[in-house]
């Protein structure tokens, strides 16, 4: 009788992502060879990558680290997900139910670190699909990854909305003192209602906020990006002070925030998702997102309370390095009081 493989223990038969694009050109996601489906409804298919660390440009860090393509959190306004359609998924349920991993990508990672002339620039995992999503529970490649980074002596600053951060505390310890490590975790809005609607697939943001005083408490550098801001969502008053404040309640170090920016496959997705959800605030998010970003004067007075709240709760101003930042509509902040003004709607989300 033929042995088969174990779930996921696929070896050297792992595909690059250049076969993955064709494979899905020919026959779509049936036609990939060793793509597992699991209990949470995803397909997962391993994948072998030529290079771990990515070289990027016009951002406050000069290289990229992704172990996973795809992300099950399935926040509607992810910016990653155009990225599918480089691989030929859509960006709307593609993006969230067929993951790549990369079973390589640490090893890879080793050896590019230990070339001669890797002069142990700041890296940043997760900012395509985040690192500490479900699946790293089993595969463990961000663990592994801070491992090799610590080994490497290089910085790093991890974006994540996975709680799962904190079983990497002890390595986190040791790669801040080798190099230096910062987590940001993405918590944009603690109103269980929004998070609910915009990012059906996360930990809530309490569960956030607790591994930030977790991280905290061990000594790392820890804190919040309150990103993306989503008009009409998460961008009223209110709940901008309530978010802000339970922040500051829970240590963190320092918080950041950004607005949404609405581009390619990420602005098609939204804005079906508001079709179908929200249908009365389509026109509003046409006339407020014309381009890809929001009109700079509505950006300037989300950017001023989220100042003013900033100071009121004692955390600190400024960027960190590493930051994530959309500078196109970052402005200066002020702790001058504002309110900030939304285009006129019905429903409780524009409160």
């Amino acid at each position: 009788m033929e042995e088969r493989p174990l779930l996921f223990d696929l070896g050297p038969r792992a595909i690059t992502t250049r076969d993955v694009a064709r494979l899905i050109k020919e026959g779509g996601i049936g036609a990939l060879p060793d793509a597992q489906r699991r209990a949470d409804e995803a397909t997962y298919q391993e994948i072998r990558c030529r290079s771990a660390l990515n070289g990027v440009k016009g951002m406050p860090f000069s290289w990229t680290l992704n172990p996973y393509r795809g992300c099950t959190h399935g926040c509607h306004y992810c910016f990653a997900r155009r990225y599918q359609t480089q691989l030929e998924l859509g960006s709307g349920d593609d993006f969230a139910s067929m993951i790549f991993v990369k079973v390589n990508f640490v090893e890879v990672l080793r050896k590019e670190l230990d070339r001669p002339d890797w002069t142990r620039e700041l890296a940043a995992l997760g900012t395509a699909t985040d690192p500490y999503q479900p699946i790293e529970g089993q595969y463990m490649l961000s663990r592994g990854t801070l491992a090799a980074l610590t080994a490497g002596r290089t910085p790093v600053g991890i974006v994540t909305k996975g709680p799962m951060v904190v079983r990497d505390i002890d390595i986190l310890q040791d790669l801040t003192k080798a190099a230096g490590a910062t987590v940001y975790l993405s918590v944009p809005c603690l109103d269980e209602e929004v998070w609910r609607t915009l990012e059906p697939g996360t930990a809530s943001p309490l569960q956030r906020l607790r591994a930030v005083r977790m991280l905290v408490d061990a000594g790392i550098d820890a804190g919040v990006l309150m990103a993306p801001l989503v008009p009409g969502f998460s961008t009223a008053p209110a709940r901008l002070e309530a978010t802000i404040k339970a922040i500051a309640d829970h240590g963190a170090r320092f918080v950041g925030a950004n607005l949404l920016h609405l581009q390619d496959g990420t602005r098609d997705h939204f804005m079906t998702f508001l079709s179908r959800e929200f249908p009365a605030l389509v026109d509003q998010y046409d006339r407020l997102y014309a381009s890809k970003y929001a009109p700079k004067d509505y950006a300037a007075r989300v950017q001023k309370t989220v100042g003013m709240l900033k100071a009121r709760y004692g955390l600190p101003s400024g960027k960190r390095r590493g930051e994530k930042t959309e500078s196109r509509e970052t402005t200066p902040e002020s702790g001058a009081s504002t309110c900030v003004e939304h285009p006129p709607a019905q429903g409780v989300l524009w409160r």
